[in-house]
């Protein structure tokens, strides 16, 4: 690293002044979510000069919606599809190894024998566990990491998941994957070490009139426009890549979630794993997360038309989820229960038929004559993969010279050990690593924003001084989650508040 992480609105100004006056850009990267920032982490950490535009804030799309999962591509293995999947293990190794182990901690996934899952779906299944434990070894990732799987006896099964039904039950078949402590945090994490490379993050600046080497910028928030030129453009705007590249044609499909208290599931301990009835390769999941909660998801649902900036979960994807996780309840859950729900769109590149869930999750990198190289598709798990595979063709198109690429074996900022003091909040710890001292610092310290929330004051100011939040929203509904649960955000509101006026004054 050359400089510091540090983004707030005192960084923004200045380097926002210094583009629109002419700054030389090699690299121009649109959109701020998980792609996007890995992209501007690798073409920085080549050596290149590099800026990205975000409209609204880091991680407001996509990225911020996902089931938090560290993937290692079992699902792509059972469709044939061992690319994909092999590239799914070997990225999940990276980040739990090296880029962001603070972030990723290895998870039990867990499927409940229950009576009505035939012997013919537990071999099945059971097969599909030793091939990802197959994986697993052929991408370099040590059993301490993740252990091997196994069938596993009643009593244990009702340890980990003690809400599950107890009558018939036969045990459990058990895996292990890896879960981010939060995906919207990763997101800026990848931002923030890129600006230690020297990249310029700039949010609140939206581009237009793109082609292959010119934008128009926007500055969201005084409403100044400029044209800038770049050697090189990369549209990683996720489900709204069409807006940027006519060329792309994309049929989202929507992923639902629903977010209940851990105590409705009497304190969940391994990812509660349910095949959806009629569906061989389905399953959703009830995840323990971060502040005492467990959401369970996803849907899989066809998002045609206009793309909102906030997608909205159905009333038939709720009812979907309740139905099926209620399936091996001991108390099934219901709407009552339900503290909040939220919906991300998956950019999906469109093919000829089928449904969304049949088109494949692999990412694309493409680069229409006189337009900018747009990378649509893709996982999470696979987002530094993507952004290599995106620079090296922006680079190539454009002639740069560029070292090859880093970020395998770049460490995000936190990742550097846990230098913090025994008696900092495992939580703190948890979300940010080696940095948990210096949040701790931060005004307002350990101190709750309210009472019965695990976030402390410190973590609301240094989302303002080092995280790059500009706004209320940018602090409850991304820099933390709290926003998730509507009775939590209001609650936490007016602390959120001071803290963005006095980051103003």
């Amino acid at each position: 690293m050359t400089g510091s992480s540090a983004l707030n609105a005192t960084r923004r100004r200045r380097e926002l002044a210094e583009v629109g006056a002419g700054e030389p850009i090699d690299v121009l990267v649109i959109g701020g979510g998980i792609t996007g920032a890995g992209v501007a982490l690798d073409a920085a950490s080549r050596g290149l000069r590099t800026v990205l535009v975000e409209r609204r804030d880091l991680a407001f799309g996509t990225s911020r919606w996902s089931s938090k999962l560290v993937h290692g591509g079992l699902r792509y293995l059972a469709s044939g599809d061992v690319g994909i999947a092999y590239e799914s293990a070997v990225e999940r190794r990276v980040l739990m190894t090296h880029t962001a182990p603070h972030l990723v901690r290895p998870m039990p996934q867990l499927i409940p024998m229950t009576p009505d899952l035939s012997g013919r779906q537990r071999a099945f299944i059971r097969a599909g566990q030793y091939a990802g434990d197959a994986l697993r070894c052929a991408s370099g990732t040590s059993g301490h990491v993740l252990p091997r799987s196994r069938r596993i006896g009643r009593s244990e099964t009702l340890r980990l998941a003690p809400s599950v039904r107890a009558e018939g039950l036969d045990g459990g078949l058990l895996g292990w994957d890896g879960q981010l402590i939060d995906d919207a945090r990763l997101v800026v994490a990848v931002a923030r070490t890129a600006a230690s490379y020297g990249a310029r993050i700039l949010t609140r600046v939206s581009a237009s009139a793109v082609t292959e080497r010119s934008a128009t910028l926007c500055d969201e928030l005084s409403g100044e426009s400029f044209d800038v030129r770049a050697r090189a453009i990369v549209n990683a705007t996720g489900v709204w890549a069409g807006g940027l590249d006519p060329s792309v044609t994309l049929r989202p499909s929507r992923g639902t979630h629903l977010v209940f208290d851990a105590s409705t599931f009497r304190g969940l301990n391994a990812i509660l794993t349910v095949r959806v009835p009629g569906e061989r390769n389905r399953f959703l999941m009830a995840l323990p997360a971060d502040h005492g909660r467990v959401y369970v998801g996803l849907t899989d649902e066809p998002a045609p038309g206009p793309v909102p900036d906030v997608p909205e979960p159905s009333d038939h994807e709720v009812d979907e989820l309740l139905t099926t996780v209620g399936r091996v309840l001991q108390e099934p859950v219901t709407r009552a229960d339900v503290r909040g729900a939220f919906a991300g769109l998956r950019p999906l590149l469109d093919s000829a038929g089928g449904s969304t869930s049949d088109l494949s999750r692999r990412h694309v990198v493409q680069a229409a004559d006189g337009g900018p190289t747009t990378v649509v598709g893709g996982k999470l798990t696979t987002y530094r993969r993507m952004a290599q595979d995106a620079v090296d063709r922006a680079i190539g198109r454009a002639r740069l010279a560029a070292l090859p690429s880093r970020t395998a074996r770049l460490r995000l900022v936190g990742a550097g050990g846990t230098r913090a003091a025994a008696d900092l909040p495992p939580t703190l710890v948890a979300r940010y690593g080696s940095e948990a001292s210096t949040v701790a610092e931060q005004p307002g310290g350990l101190a709750p924003v309210a009472d019965g929330l695990d976030v402390c004051a410190a973590e609301f100011a240094f989302a303002t001084s080092h995280e790059g939040a500009l706004s209320i929203d940018d602090i409850l509904d991304r820099r933390t989650r709290i926003g998730l649960v509507a009775d939590d955000r209001a609650r936490a509101y007016d602390a959120a508040a001071d803290v963005v006026e006095l980051a103003q004054a």
